[in-house]
């Protein structure tokens, strides 16, 4: 499999995953996802993730999903705004408020992938990955 935005594939199998309510999805492995997935856990969007080595060199990540206990949905929606072809860049004072704090960007940053709020006491921008709420 020959997938040049990897990140769109993570987000992609993260919705359709959630959508029909497995606990677990697999991922390919990259900095760029773990990074993002590190954001997700540390915002209470997973409940965890684990990198696991596979036949090919490049390995995969384990996301394990988070539901509450009535088995609703943690993660409603998760959309990817910076496209390859269309790069979206932003400032620290231009970051996005996702549901008025209720959701987070994951940004890009030159100190790593963060959201927003970190990114906001870090006063650093970046590349606006995705929005999640």
């Amino acid at each position: 499999m020959n997938n040049q935005d990897p990140i769109a594939d993570m987000l992609t199998r993260i919705r359709n995953a959630n959508r029909v309510g497995r606990r677990f999805v697999q991922i390919r492995r990259s900095k760029i996802c773990l990074g993002i997935a590190q954001v997700l856990k540390d915002e209470g969007y997973i409940e965890d993730y684990d990198s696991i080595d596979d036949e090919n060199r490049q390995g995969l990540i384990r996301v394990k999903l988070k539901y509450a206990s009535s088995g609703a949905k943690v993660i409603q929606t998760i959309d990817r705004r910076s496209k390859p072809g269309c790069r979206v860049y932003r400032g620290t004072k231009d970051l996005p408020n996702v549901l008025n704090g209720m959701g987070i960007c994951i940004v890009s940053t030159s100190k790593g992938v963060m959201s927003d709020r970190k990114a906001r006491e870090q006063n650093v921008g970046g590349e606006l990955l995705c929005t999640v709420s």
